[in-house]
This record gives C-alpha cells, structure tokens and sequence, in this order.
C-alpha cells in the first residue's frame, strides 16, 4: 500500500493553479505561460466553434482581451496520484462569462506544470423580464 500524498504537494498544486489565475486576472498571457508545460494544449467549446491548439492560442487570447480583474476563481477538486493531477475550477465572471477549467498537470524534472486544460464555457443565462 502506498503512502498518500504530501500536503505540501497540494500547496504546490495550488500555486501552479493561482500563478494561472494571476496571469488572467493581469491579461498577461506571458505571467500565466509558466504554468503550463511548453507542449501544452488547450480544448474548449465557444458557442458553437472549437477552440483548440497550442496553448499559445490561450497566451495570445488572454493578451488579446486584457485584464480579467472581476473574476471569482475557486479550485472545486484536486485528484493527485504520483506525478500525475487532474485539478477542477469553477470561474465567475471571466469577461462576464463562467467557466469550468480541467486541468491534467504532471511532475516534470520536480516542477508541477499543466499539461492540458480543457473548458467548459456555461451559456449565458437568461434573463426574465
């Protein structure tokens, strides 16, 4: 049977996820990039279009639209098995949108990076009159 996991490996995870979230929160593709792996991809539905490459296309688009200062991040889970981690992100007010962000990280050379981040862009809701 092995020994579960460290609590400072949790810490760790976070902080790959919150360097994340400052780069939104600044609209600096460049502050999020270290926390993803330099092969990293991203998946995602917008409307009806899938948004779908090299996480340069999250860089370039996070640059794009500036500053995402409104947003209400909060990591719902962290699943962490060795090396490998799936974390889940529930995002408010994203440019007035919410998100649901899936991440796959993996422990390259000792440093946690993302790997994959795969969204859930939630339809905006209606409003009744």
């Amino acid at each position: 049977m092995s020994n579960p996991p460290a609590v400072s490996e949790y810490d760790t995870i976070t902080n790959v996820i919150e360097h994340y979230l400052d780069g939104a929160r600044a609209g600096k593709g460049a502050e999020m990039k270290p926390s993803f792996h330099e092969d990293a991809t991203i998946f995602g539905y917008v409307g009806d279009d899938l948004f779908a490459g090299p996480i340069e296309k999250l860089v370039a688009w996070t640059d794009n639209n500036g500053a995402a200062t409104g947003i209400y991040p909060r990591i719902s889970s962290i699943d962490l098995i060795g090396t490998a981690a799936t974390v889940r992100i529930e995002i408010e007010n994203w440019y007035g949108h919410r998100f649901t962000d899936l991440f796959t990280l993996l422990k390259v050379d000792g440093d946690w990076k993302i790997m994959n981040k795969v969204f859930h862009l939630h339809p905006s809701e209606e409003k009744s009159s």
